[in-house]
């Protein structure tokens, strides 16, 4: 039977938010993950069924509420009973990305003559 609390870095491992506890403890450091609101420097945390994490991982916003500790590294489907995912829909990717210039269907890369020509304009 797992403890009713458990380390911040050790959960963050079993519930596979992160690859490895290494990992999980430079996440923490960094200062991306906080605790009921409350930002912690702390690896070893304690955490607990109850417990709001709000993180940022790869960029993404997740917001996992803890439903219990884990005994072990388990398969995903084991992992994901750990927590109950509140995390807000990502943005379209419309909205992320840069917008690109734009070429005719088909144009492919500019030959060294076109590539010559805009040298040209540019003053180069």
């Amino acid at each position: 039977m797992p403890e009713s609390r458990q380390r911040l870095d050790k959960w963050l491992f079993f519930s596979r938010a992160v690859k490895s506890r290494t990992l999980a403890q430079k996440l923490i450091e960094s200062g991306a993950v906080r605790v009921n609101s409350e930002r912690t420097l702390a690896s070893d945390h304690r955490v607990g069924a109850g417990d709001v994490l709000t993180m940022t991982v790869h960029t993404r916003l997740l917001v996992w509420k803890i439903l219990d500790a884990g005994e072990r590294r388990g398969p995903a489907t084991e992992a994901a009973l750990l927590y109950e995912d509140l995390s807000p829909p990502p943005l379209p990717r419309a909205d992320r990305v840069a917008p690109v210039a734009e070429r005719d269907a088909g144009a492919g890369r500019p030959t060294k003559k076109e590539r010559r020509e805009t040298d040209r304009l540019k003053g180069e």
